[in-house]
């Protein structure tokens, strides 16, 4: 399985003025299982719901992407914040044993799981014995 999803992240940048700055993002924690037929992909992003996630898969590199928006409460201002605007991301590189084109994501209360189905040519499958 070491070979079927590789982490790749990298943080990105952001441009402000003439500077550029790194944007924090979050990276979420994730969980790779791995089924006879299929890797499941679990990612904890709380506060992402399925409005602010982007999943995308490009080139064999799949791309998480969500981000928390709470709204202050009109009339209210906040005097410190530390959970408005974060963002989730993590990008794994998928081996070519991953069906790209039957992925597979749900996302429920703020963890989203991803279905990765293996190709046929890499699934496991029971050989049956005869008897002579």
């Amino acid at each position: 399985m070491n070979n079927v999803v590789r982490s790749s992240n990298h943080t990105p940048l952001q441009q402000r003025g003439n500077e550029q700055r790194r944007k924090e993002t979050l990276l979420p924690a994730v969980d790779i299982i791995e089924e006879s037929n299929a890797l499941k992909l679990v990612a904890d992003m709380p506060g992402v719901t399925h409005e602010t996630l982007k999943v995308e898969l490009d080139n064999n590199v799949l791309s998480l992407e969500g981000e928390v928006a709470l709204n202050m409460p009109e009339g209210l201002t906040a005097l410190h914040a530390e959970v408005r605007g974060q963002r989730f991301a993590r990008r794994f590189n998928l081996s070519h044993e991953v069906d790209g084109d039957a992925i597979s994501a749900t996302i429920v209360n703020g963890v989203l799981t991803l279905t990765l189905p293996k190709k046929d040519s890499h699934r496991t499958r029971r050989i049956e014995v005869q008897a002579a």
